[in-house]
């Protein structure tokens, strides 16, 4: 498995805020911060969250519906990973620097040490295993150098490709939770969750270690 990690702060300390990340690279992939003051992370910003796709699984926090929101949700998640409380990666080819899609570690807990992922890919990069390759390098780099004990994944009930993703990262199936995310475009309304989780003392997937 080749993952590279450039401009890092110090093993075990390697979440201190921006300025001591650059990039995160492996399985073809260049895994970098987004950018809010660029219009092409921006409009794949605004673009992956419009997207019906991800609206199907997906209500978030803040609605998001234009250039000006894209850009306000991007200094939110830049003052959140300044402050430690989670890192959003813009996904990127490693070749060319095409923007691919996005994954996060979410919901930082140093108390408890562990973490909540998530990911999306741009319609036009799914079918090259994006999102897969994408949270095996985030999982790898919360467990090697945020130090966290424990990352969760959850999806809506019934969203089949999320939960094969979760398992080829080695994040097993642990249950189900009863009504705990909004049903899609509703605040109203609720819809069951699968949990799945993994630790940093289980072993590497097996997956990792094949060619991608």
């Amino acid at each position: 498995m080749d993952i590279h990690e450039s401009a890092f702060t110090q093993p075990g300390t390697g979440f201190g805020g921006l300025g001591g990340f650059d990039a995160l690279e492996g399985h073809g992939l260049r895994l970098r911060f987004w950018d809010a003051e660029s219009a092409g992370d921006v409009d794949a910003w605004l673009r992956g969250h419009l997207e019906p796709e991800f609206l199907r699984w997906n209500t978030p926090l803040r609605t998001i519906t234009d250039a000006d929101g894209a850009r306000e949700s991007l200094r939110a998640k830049a003052m959140d990973a300044a402050a430690g409380g989670s890192a959003s990666f813009c996904v990127t080819d490693a070749a060319d620097g095409t923007i691919l899609g996005s994954v996060a570690v979410n919901a930082i807990d140093r108390i408890q040490s562990s973490g909540v992922v998530g990911y999306w890919v741009l319609p036009e990069a799914r079918g090259g295993r994006v999102a897969t390759r994408s949270l095996l390098l985030a999982a790898r780099w919360a467990f090697d150098e945020v130090g966290l004990h424990r990352l969760e994944l959850g999806h809506a009930l019934g969203h089949e490709a999320s939960c094969r993703i979760a398992e080829r990262c080695g994040f097993p199936y642990e249950g189900t939770l009863r009504g705990a995310m909004w049903e899609a475009g509703r605040r109203d309304a609720y819809r069951d969750v699968h949990r799945h989780g993994r630790l940093t003392t289980d072993p590497e997937p097996e997956f990792a270690g094949r060619g991608l």
